[in-house]
């Protein structure tokens, strides 16, 4: 059974910086593509980032780009997103979600997912 476990979340200034990460189990981690995902309220999750499972490939969101950075530590089976510069659009509860592809920016081709964790940014 996959198990996902988001933390680092918290309420910050605009223009701050937090680093997310992923806990997983129940995976063979190092072949998983894995993904961040954002929901703010009223609004659909969004596509964050994703990785590939060498590291060879990263993908963002425009919105996100030379802002944030998606990382993974194989041998942690931890997955991770620093966030820099900080704005309050990107409030939002944040997931990490595993997909069997091998690059995707669709929700809806994600298995698994974690509970979330809340980022909040005042401006």
């Amino acid at each position: 059974q996959v198990q996902l476990v988001e933390s680092g979340g918290g309420l910050v200034q605009a223009g701050a910086s937090l680093r997310l990460s992923c806990a997983a189990s129940g995976l063979t981690f190092i072949r998983t593509t894995l993904g961040w995902f954002r929901q703010a309220p009223g609004k659909e999750r969004e596509f964050v980032a994703a990785i590939t499972w060498a590291s060879r490939n990263t993908h963002y969101a425009d919105s996100v780009k030379d802002r944030f950075t998606i990382s993974r530590d194989n041998a942690k089976n931890t997955l991770y997103l620093q966030m820099n510069s900080l704005k309050s659009e990107d409030t939002a509860v944040y997931y990490c979600a595993t997909t069997r592809k091998t690059v995707s920016r669709t929700a809806g081709d994600f298995d698994s997912w974690g509970q979330g964790t809340q980022v909040t940014v005042s401006s």
